[in-house]
């Protein structure tokens, strides 16, 4: 449906982030008219050339204040948030993000009539141990309690350009000669590609796929986290060891990183108590059909796509060929 002959318009809250910015660009290719939410508007200017002029529109918004966040919603007939952090820094905190402030967004959402896809994790669960994963959890209970037909879709680890996985180990990598394998290496995740998760967003807002439910988006195959490591090493030509780092000390090292101020410590405790868990699609949305799969995308392949964008960490970049500078 259009109002005045125009496209729908879509919300996006979070939209210059990592998930955020395909999720732009795959919905300017619709047609769809996108207002990108943000907290810095001066900072993602570079999603303008993604569509026509006037497509693509930029507002201010926290949602630590509601007010910003009504205001992001008016007019629109769709709402896409997100927004997620991994860790906490100052008044951005697992609770005020992940649990009012996307309450913030399901409320706005119910007041102008709108839908909303809501991008989660797999391992939501508000009885986690995880404060990220609880109040990912307490999120996605209380937006249907306020929006029963909302989508809400749980990615496992997502992979792409800007990516905070592969590349924070390649980029580790360089300077470090070993790697440390938290727990073992032994969790499980399902890596999905990016650009998959965007398409499923699109396809919530074009209406194609069942609302009500929670789907979960994993690539085609299981990968531990020792062997996500050694994929990278292997497309990076470099042959760091990799050594086991039990989880109390990992945990310790992070609780110490994270009282240097003005520095991302390299994991934090609440990762190590994510990193207990597997990351994978359940049985039951695979019986259910709550998958990329069962909704009619095939799901992307980690090793097609790492190549184009880890080829930067090789010794010598693009020029590195079999492990020698070519």
């Amino acid at each position: 449906m259009t109002i005045n002959n125009l496209p729908p318009l879509v919300t996006v809250f979070g939209g210059s982030g990592f998930v955020g910015r395909h999720v732009v660009r795959t919905l300017a290719k619709r047609g769809y008219r996108v207002r990108v939410a943000v907290r810095r508007p001066d900072l993602a200017g570079f999603l303008l050339p993604a569509g026509y002029v006037g497509q693509i529109s930029l507002v201010q918004a926290n949602l630590r204040y509601r007010q910003s966040v009504s205001r992001a919603v008016e007019g629109a007939s769709h709402v896409v948030n997100c927004v997620g952090i991994m860790f906490e820094t100052g008044r951005n905190t697992f609770d005020a993000v992940q649990d009012f402030g996307a309450r913030s967004v399901a409320e706005a959402t119910r007041a102008a009539g709108a839908k909303l896809t809501h991008i989660s994790a797999i391992g939501a669960d508000p009885n986690s141990q995880s404060s990220y994963a609880r109040t990912k959890g307490r999120a996605e209970a209380m937006i249907f309690s306020l929006l029963p037909d909302a989508v809400i879709l749980r990615p496992s680890i997502m992979f792409g350009p800007e990516d905070s996985f592969f590349n924070k180990f390649a980029a580790m990598a360089r300077i470090f000669p070993a790697l440390p394998l938290v727990g073992g290496g032994n969790t499980k995740f399902q890596p999905v590609y990016v650009e998959d998760v965007a398409e499923t967003v699109a396809r919530s807002v074009d209406g194609a796929i069942a609302p009500g439910k929670i789907y979960e988006l994993g690539g085609p195959e299981v990968m531990t986290f020792r062997q996500c490591l050694e994929t990278m090493l292997r497309i990076t030509n470099r042959q760091n060891r990799l050594v086991s780092l039990p989880s109390g000390i990992a945990s310790l090292i992070g609780s110490i990183a994270s009282l240097i101020p003005f520095v991302q410590p390299p994991i934090t405790p609440d990762q190590v108590k994510l990193l207990k868990v597997d990351n994978v699609v359940s049985d039951a949305a695979v019986k259910e059909g709550r998958t990329l799969e069962a909704i009619g995308i095939r799901p992307t392949l980690a090793t097609s796509i790492l190549p184009s964008y880890l080829v930067q960490y090789r010794p010598q970049g693009q020029y590195t060929r079999s492990g020698r500078a070519a």
